[in-house]
């Protein structure tokens, strides 16, 4: 099979039920930013600064993330019921929760904003919250709405990635700058 096509060389891609819409689409640019998400926790699971543990749990986000993206390019909800491994909802996000927790324990407290960076691992983690948020954004603004615990797992993700990434830095030893 080649990688190209040449489907989309007009500016149009398909969706999972056929449908053919603009590559400017909000539906295609909320699940381009959930890949770039996926790609930025890549780079992070290549930096410096994680132990294996860190990057188990960054493969098993990529693995959500892979399947958050095929529920978004899926609006007439085909691919949800048929295949197992794109389904995401409140396990999932108990199982984000509980990571939450387990990062926080061992932290100092919270008192101020802090800036992002520290070790590569940690900045490149604090950069994928960010791009969480904005996929967030994305979420929120399409029509069909999509599935309530989509947004949850996503709203839970940046809180975990912000989590993630204090404690990457706190093991590697850099100080958190105050803002």
């Amino acid at each position: 099979m080649k990688i190209y096509t040449r489907t989309g060389d007009a500016g149009e891609t398909s969706l999972f039920d056929g449908t053919r819409v603009s590559k400017a689409d909000p539906r295609v640019a909320a699940y381009g930013d959930v890949d770039e998400l996926a790609a930025l926790l890549g780079l992070a699971r290549a930096g410096e600064g994680l132990d294996e543990a860190g990057r188990d749990l960054i493969v098993q986000l990529q693995r959500d993330l892979f399947a958050l993206g095929a529920r978004l390019a899926d609006p007439s909800h085909k691919i949800a019921g048929r295949v197992a491994k794109a389904t995401l909802g409140p396990d999932d996000i108990t199982r984000l929760e509980q990571w939450i927790d387990r990062l926080e324990t061992g932290l100092p407290p919270l008192r101020h904003f802090i800036l992002a960076g520290g070790c590569p691992a940690g900045a490149a983690l604090h950069f994928a919250r960010t791009v969480c948020r904005r996929a967030e954004r994305r979420m929120v603004e399409l029509d069909p709405p999509v599935d309530p615990d989509l947004l949850k797992y996503v709203n839970r993700l940046s809180d975990l990635l912000f989590m993630f990434a204090r404690a990457v830095n706190h093991r590697a030893g850099v100080a958190e700058v105050e803002w």
